[in-house]
């Protein structure tokens, strides 16, 4: 019995990974590129003088200064909160095990404006808990704080989701053995656990931050979009663009669309050493 093998032609093989990779660097120019490209185009149609005199609006400028905040703020406890996650779904088994990983889970299937009303009628004037608020003279809601939980709550998978699988990947082997070599608890985890995991927890950072720094739909609903007050820089641009400031929106657009590339570099620079 003999067996025949079908083989390609050398050009049409070549051919179709060529058709590919065209293909691919067209649709990143259509869908990537191009509208990048002309963020920084129309923020900067009007001249360099009105694109400095547009990010230097008090406005804006304290818009970009919250959102700083928000993040500086938000993603150390997110990584607080996803390490220990991670080692506890790693490390441990106990009831309700499953659960935890699907409550830590959940911010990824429920929209963000979902969230927002769920604090909002939870901490909101007229919520659940809005007189005993009142009454001892706290504000959650249209305040710092209210935007500090939605974008938590949105941002909260994201380290424990980069970190749980390299620890259960790893095992828990190294850090016995340190155990039994008379290491400490905090000397395991800086000596053993947190060289292990640095990679995947820095990757974890920096998309909580990317996450932190351009939500919206969460923080428009706690937020109240009061200017000057508690307009991060996803709604200042909205803002703008109300306000028929098209110029102004796009150079804003821009400090955004930088700080996305500089998470983007970073991300890429991380996945390599990984």
């Amino acid at each position: 019995m003999t067996t025949r093998t079908l083989t390609m032609p050398a050009s049409q093989s070549r051919t179709a990974p060529r058709l590919l990779i065209a293909l691919a660097f067209v649709l990143t120019a259509i869908f990537v590129v191009a509208p990048l490209a002309f963020i920084f185009w129309r923020a900067f149609a009007e001249g360099w003088a009105t694109y400095i005199a547009n990010i230097r609006d008090p406005l804006t400028l304290h818009a970009i200064g919250l959102t700083a905040l928000v993040a500086v703020i938000v993603v150390p406890v997110n990584i607080a909160f996803g390490m220990a996650a991670a080692w506890l779904i790693a490390r441990f088994r106990f009831p309700g095990r499953r659960l935890l990983l699907t409550l830590i889970e959940i911010p990824f299937s429920i929209s963000p404006i979902i969230a927002g009303i769920c604090y909002l009628l939870l901490y909101g004037r007229q919520g659940l808990l809005g007189p005993w608020l009142a009454a001892h003279n706290l504000k959650v809601m249209f305040a710092l704080p209210g935007i500090l939980l939605v974008t938590m709550f949105v941002t909260a998978p994201f380290v424990a989701r980069e970190v749980l699988p390299l620890m259960q990947a790893q095992g828990s082997e190294q850090e016995q053995a340190a155990v039994t070599l008379g290491a400490r608890g905090w000397q395991v985890f800086s000596r053993v656990t947190l060289p292990n995991i640095r990679w995947a927890l820095l990757y974890g950072a920096v998309l909580c931050t990317a996450r932190a720094v351009g939500e919206f739909g969460g923080v428009s609903v706690v937020s109240g979009s009061i200017r000057g007050q508690t307009n991060t820089l996803p709604l200042q641009i909205e803002l703008m663009f109300n306000d028929l400031n098209t110029t102004g929106a796009f150079a804003a657009a821009s400090t955004l669309t930088v700080i996305a590339l500089v998470v983007l570099v970073t991300k890429a620079a991380l996945e390599s050493r990984r």
